[in-house]
Formats: structure tokens, C-alpha cells, sequence
């Protein structure tokens, strides 16, 4: 990978931030944009800002053929089987919210289990907590090991015959653990339920095959891959959303429309109801297209060099506690003893450093770590090792300023 070249395509990385050069640690929150990716979006809505679908002139028509193309490279590059699996969200809660919704009220009765773990965000916890509270059945929880990882012998005992769905985040947005999905898949599947993937976090860094993990539904966003803000995808196996009712009624989404009852399209559509986000899925396309050619196992094998070497960095300062397993996604959430994580992240913003500090909308898990929030660094393509030192050096400025402070 060409860092250089990488770093060229990102304008906002070419600022300064409190008088010293950015330094952008804040990728699993949102990834920067590069060039490609807004000028596929400046040029839509300079040269074909129509509406999709509806008309048949001709701006219309181009409008609506970049929509669909959309469609297709979202399928390829998650090698979905059929373009009609892919349903365009707001993003990765909106489409767990649809699966919730719609799967989970029609299949998701009192005293079935819903199946989750410790570890997830919370769009991917809080539907399921009100879908069981709505239906009563029960909501169970996958232990974490020591590390922050699952076993699967956990899995096994935890997984019954009772269950009839698995929500499960690919990898951790806190402890960048990457779970073994398609041996999780297997395990559900056998057990006669299905499985949900939460890939916000997963399918920026990773290569995703949803056929080969086998999952029944995938949800992921386009803004933490370099895409636009409010675009997301859902997965969902052709046979489970044909069964599925649209949760969201109006426009776009019928077929025929009576004074007393209506019918709704084919897939994809059906659950697309009201103009569609068609600026965001062109910008999807175009970032798929850009990371496509860079390689995503080129990006994650970059990021499992920056976060190696960041670790053995953090390593030499005392009194820094590092969350997670030892193999993880590009990301390191820690805390400095005696230090407030907000007060970490504002010194470093101070030296022109982001990092987010907070619970990361995972306060179950903030409560498993026996702390109420963290700091955390997350890397992507265009971070580079100077970005690691500048981040090493503003951690020991930040411990000292407070040991001589207090």
C-alpha cells in the first residue's frame, strides 16, 4: 500500500488542528472521505438529481440506473447471491431495527430466547431487549471469556432448542475481538434458528462473504467505510425477507394501493418505502470501488501493523490498561490510571489528536470491564506510524501533566 498516495485522497486529513497537523484516530466512530467518493456525490447532485424509479426522462433514468448499479456492487463485494438481498438502510441500526421489527414480530413468540452477548453495541442490543419485552420471550447472553473474546462451547450451552434468533457483532467496536461467525452460524443453524451479524465494524476492515459465514442477516453502514453519513445496508436471505412485512409504509413501496388495502413490490423494494437515500448509495458504490482496489486484506493487514506497533508502544508506559484480546480489529481502547478518559481525549485534541472517549454505546460492557468509560484509538487505511508515535508521545504528555497536577 502506497500510505502516501492513500493519505492524498483524503482532504480533511491535510488540516491543522489546534496548530499541529491532524492526527484522525476516530475511524470506528466515522472514516474520513476520500475524493472519489465526494465527487460521486457532488456529481450527482450536479448533473442527475432526480428522483429514482418514477419518471422516465432522461436525468431520471441516470439517476436510477447509479442507484441500481449501487445495488450490484453492494452484492459483489459482500458476494450476496441475489441483488435482491440487498436492502438500502439508514444504516446499521435502522436495518437491525428492521430485522427486529419485522422478522422478530412475526417469528418471536412468549418463552422463545433471543441470544446475544456482553459485547454489543447498543443498536444491537435495545431492539432485541424491547422486542422480548413486547413478545416475553427471554433474552440470554453469550459469557465473555476473560480476554473479551466467546467460546464456542459457550455458544453450544447457551444456544437451545428454545432459540429462535442470534444477534452478534462481527467484531467489537470496544474490544476489537472478531468473532468466529461461521462457526457460530453452524451452531445456530442447528438449533433451527437464525443469525444476525452486526458488520458495522466488520466489513470496513475485513473481507465478508455472507454465503460463506452463512449468516441469515448482515447490517452494516456506509459511513464507517469511507462512504457517506445515512446510507447502510441490509442482508437478509432471499427466502426469510420474502416472508417479511415491510415495516415502513408509503411511496416506492407498493404495488397497487385501494381505498381499504394495498399490495407491495417484489424485493428489494418493498422495503425501500419513500425517496430513497440516492446520493449515499452512489457515494456506497464509489467507496466500495475505492476500497476494492486498494485491497481489504492490504487494509487490514496495514491496520494489524499500526496496531501491533502502537500496543508494544503503550506497553512501555506505566500505568496504562489496555481492553481486549491480543489478536483484535485495528482499534485500542485503554485508560490511563487515575485519569479520566475525557480528560485523555482532551489533551490530546489539544495536540491535534482525535480519539473518542466515552462509553462507545456499550454500557453493559463498560460494566463487564468494571469501569464506566474508556478511551479508544481506531485505525484505518491512511493512518501511518508517525500517526502511532504522535499518539504515544501525546499519552506521556498527558500522563505527566496530571501527575504534576494532583
Amino acid at each position: 500500500m502506497d500510505i502516501k498516495a492513500i493519505r492524498a485522497d483524503f482532504p480533511l486529513l491535510e488540516q491543522e488542528v489546534n496548530g499541529f497537523p491532524l492526527v484522525y484516530l476516530d475511524s470506528a466512530a466515522t472514516a474520513q472521505k476520500p475524493n472519489r467518493v465526494i465527487e460521486a456525490v457532488n456529481s450527482y447532485y450536479r448533473m442527475d438529481n432526480a428522483n429514482v424509479h418514477r419518471g422516465v426522462h432522461t436525468i431520471g433514468t441516470r439517476a436510477t440506473e447509479q442507484y441500481e448499479n449501487a445495488r450490484d456492487r453492494v452484492k459483489q463485494f459482500i458476494h450476496a447471491e441475489h441483488r435482491e438481498e440487498i436492502i438500502f438502510t439508514r444504516g446499521t441500526t435502522t436495518a437491525i431495527n428492521l430485522v427486529a421489527s419485522s422478522y422478530g414480530s412475526q417469528h418471536i413468540q412468549r418463552d422463545d430466547e433471543i441470544v446475544i452477548t456482553q459485547m454489543e453495541h447498543h443498536s444491537n442490543l435495545i431492539p432485541w431487549q424491547q422486542l422480548s419485552k413486547r413478545t416475553g420471550a427471554t433474552l440470554k447472553y453469550i459469557p465473555l471469556e476473560s480476554d473479551g473474546t466467546i467460546s464456542l462451547a459457550e455458544v453450544e450451552k447457551i444456544v437451545t432448542h428454545k432459540t429462535k434468533i442470534v444477534a452478534i457483532t462481527q467484531v467489537s467496536n470496544v474490544l476489537g475481538t472478531i468473532n468466529p461467525i461461521k462457526e457460530i452460524a453452524e451452531i445456530v443453524h442447528r438449533h433451527d434458528a437464525v443469525l444476525l451479524v452486526d458488520g458495522a465494524q466488520g466489513v470496513p476492515h475485513l473481507q465478508v462473504d455472507v454465503q460463506d459465514l452463512n449468516c441469515d442477516f448482515y447490517a452494516f453502514s456506509g459511513h464507517k467505510m469511507c462512504a457517506p453519513t445515512g446510507i447502510g445496508v441490509l442482508y437478509g436471505k432471499k427466502a426469510l425477507l420474502e416472508q417479511m412485512e415491510p415495516v415502513e409504509f408509503g411511496g416506492e413501496m407498493i404495488d397497487f394501493v385501494d381505498l381499504y388495502d394495498s399490495t407491495w413490490k417484489d424485493l428489494p423494494w418493498k422495503f425501500e418505502g419513500g425517496t430513497p437515500i440516492i446520493a449515499g448509495a452512489i457515494g456506497l458504490a464509489a467507496a466500495i470501488d475505492y476500497l476494492t482496489e486498494i485491497g481489504l486484506d492490504q487494509i487490514a493487514l496495514h491496520e494489524r501493523e499500526l496496531v501491533d506497533y502502537a500496543i508494544e508502544q503503550l506497553k512501555l508506559i506505566d500505568g496504562i490498561d489496555i481492553y481486549g484480546p491480543e489478536h483484535r480489529a485495528g482499534l485500542i481502547t485503554f485508560n490511563i490510571a487515575d485519569v479520566h478518559p475525557h480528560d485523555t481525549a482532551t489533551v490530546l485534541d489539544a495536540e491535534g489528536i482525535a480519539v473518542r472517549a466515552g462509553h462507545h454505546c456499550a454500557q453493559p460492557l463498560m460494566k463487564w470491564l468494571g469501569v464506566t468509560a474508556t478511551a479508544r484509538a481506531s485505525f484505518y487505511l491512511y493512518n501511518t506510524k508517525q500517526d502511532v508515535d504522535r499518539f504515544v508521545a501525546g499519552l506521556q504528555k498527558t500522563k505527566e501533566f496530571f501527575t504534576n497536577v494532583f
